[in-house]
């Protein structure tokens, strides 16, 4: 029996996330890999609102993230490529 997985799952990124969406996200740096140009989220170009808010590079305009909010989740997607992450929301409070 292998005492060593080759993988753990993905509860192993729970204290490193957690982590990171702690504070503000604005800060984040970034090197795209279209360009080479670094950035802040701070300093991208946000587009949007409808159908949600896609961020450019400030150098080439390639798609850095995209965000959807929608009532009970965020979708979050990094880079231009396919896939998302999905986030549940806490209820809205009256």
């Amino acid at each position: 029996m292998n005492e060593h997985p080759l993988y753990l799952d993905g509860n192993a990124l729970a204290g490193p996330l957690g982590e990171v969406f702690a504070v503000d996200p604005t800060t984040a740096w970034r090197l795209c890999p279209s360009c080479r140009r670094p950035a802040t989220v701070a300093q991208l170009h946000v587009y949007g609102p409808e159908p949600g808010l896609t961020a450019r590079c400030p150098g080439c305009a390639a798609v850095a993230l995209r965000v959807v909010t929608q009532p009970q989740y965020l979708w979050l997607q990094l880079g231009g490529g396919a896939g998302a992450f999905r986030f549940a929301l806490p209820p809205a409070t009256p």
